[in-house]
């Protein structure tokens, strides 16, 4: 008869117990259980020519210790999963998967919704006039004010080039929360699964339903420091291989964003040189133009279970329109080899 070691939750390892079967009223822990198994000896006896039926009266301890760690990684990403959740405040779900290996939750890294200034930078989060439309469409709205179109169609999607700046309706605006010209600051409106990559890429972001093209689907937040601190951090991050530092040189090269320890799920969109992401400059209730919002749109329409990418020297589909706008992340020092795959791919991230 086969037995099972069963940890009951809420006591001591002491309290662990040997149970039939028939004891275990647990179907998907035991699926789960049965599935970490498979998964281990098809890793190990990959290119093997040996039968996955284990005839053994026990399972090997590294078995066994892969599964527990399995287990407990499990736990590990729904608690992190759950954190994220409560911790957004846009309408879609994120989710967390990890089918690749037994990588947990990133330690030191910090959800936010928002540009977090660094000691000594201001951000002023108030606009000082705002539009009184009845139909922002229609009328002398706030981009005409800024002298530029209108971002978006009337199905919310975004008509202008890249490299063009969107100046959306503000707090001061006496248009309601359902203006057309009001997209970026809602948020993103997709479920999204971080998920670990196969390829060797860490995390990844993807999507759980299609996108159309050209919508918005989130915005790319971090810690907002000056150039200078960011050329510093830029040094410690090459020696990691790592970049998050993205400059906000819109009109001048005063700050960076850096999305190592504070962040959004963009934290988690790798680099393609063929993304299906584009970076636009979007302006709201902060109208200073060093300190843009940097807001990614679809370039084309993304279906359901595809990774989300962009171009980290934005030179993928839908380049710069305009030499004086630079949207790349710092310069780095180190090359980092790109890993994306794509048939156009530069061989190097910088």
């Amino acid at each position: 008869m086969e037995y099972y070691l069963v940890k009951w939750k809420g006591w001591p390892d002491s309290t662990n117990t040997w149970e039939p079967l028939q004891n275990l009223k647990c179907p998907l822990l035991l699926q789960q259980f049965s599935n970490d198994k498979h998964n281990y000896l098809s890793q190990v006896n990959k290119g093997k020519a040996i039968s996955l039926k284990d005839n053994n009266k026990a399972l090997k301890p590294a078995v066994a210790e892969y599964i527990v760690k399995k287990a407990k990684q499990r736990v590990a990403l729904q608690r992190w999963q759950d954190e994220l959740n409560r911790r957004k405040n846009h309408k879609g779900m994120i989710f967390v998967e990890n089918t690749v290996d037994l990588e947990g939750p990133p330690s030191d890294f910090y959800y936010i919704n928002e540009y977090k200034p660094a000691p000594g930078i201001s951000l002023v989060n108030e606009a000082t006039f705002g539009c009184s439309c009845t139909d922002c469409f229609f009328e002398k709205c706030c981009p005409a004010e800024a002298g530029v179109l209108l971002a978006y169609n009337k199905n919310q999607q975004i008509k202008i080039p890249p490299g063009t700046p969107i100046y959306e309706c503000n707090s001061r605006c006496q248009c309601g929360p359902d203006c057309p010209n009001r997209i970026v600051q809602k948020g993103t409106q997709y479920s999204l699964c971080i998920f670990r990559t196969s390829n060797g890429c860490g995390w990844g972001v993807k999507t759980l339903v299609k996108i159309k093209r050209m919508s918005f689907v989130m915005e790319y937040v971090g810690e907002v420091i000056t150039s200078e601190e960011a050329e510093r951090r830029g040094q410690l991050y090459d020696n990691k291989g790592i970049t998050y530092l993205f400059d906000l040189d819109y009109e001048s090269d005063e700050f960076t964003v850096d999305a190592a320890r504070y962040g959004n799920v963009s934290h988690f969109v790798n680099h393609s040189c063929d993304p299906n992401l584009q970076v636009f400059n979007v302006f709201i209730d902060n109208l200073d133009t060093r300190l843009p919002r940097i807001a990614l749109f679809s370039t084309r329409t993304i279906n359901a279970g595809e990774e989300l990418t962009f171009d980290y020297q934005m030179k993928g589909s839908g380049d710069i329109s305009s030499d004086s706008v630079d949207h790349s992340p710092a310069k780095k020092r180190v090359r980092t080899v790109c890993k994306c795959g794509a048939v156009t791919c530069r061989g190097y991230l910088n």
